[in-house]
């Protein structure tokens, strides 16, 4: 299942880059992609039956990482 959120506030593509390895580790994520020109990232998720679980793991991941980014889904 794929997921599109809009995400603000990301500094620079190096940041991206780092949250998206970091976003790629964890558990219930197939891959994520984050372009930091067009401000959107996206998620491939293994099973959409946690698809809430696992979008509140990204977001805690995502505020400890860089606080002063949110995202909204598309």
């Amino acid at each position: 299942m794929k997921c599109k959120f809009k995400i603000r506030g990301l500094d620079c593509a190096n940041c991206a880059a780092e949250l998206e390895r970091k976003l790629n580790k964890l558990d219930g994520i197939d891959e994520a992609n984050i372009n930091f020109m067009t401000e959107r990232m996206e998620l491939e998720l293994y099973d959409d039956e946690d698809k809430d679980e696992i979008i509140k793991r990204v977001k805690k991941l995502i505020k400890k990482e860089e606080p002063d980014v949110t995202i909204d889904e598309l």
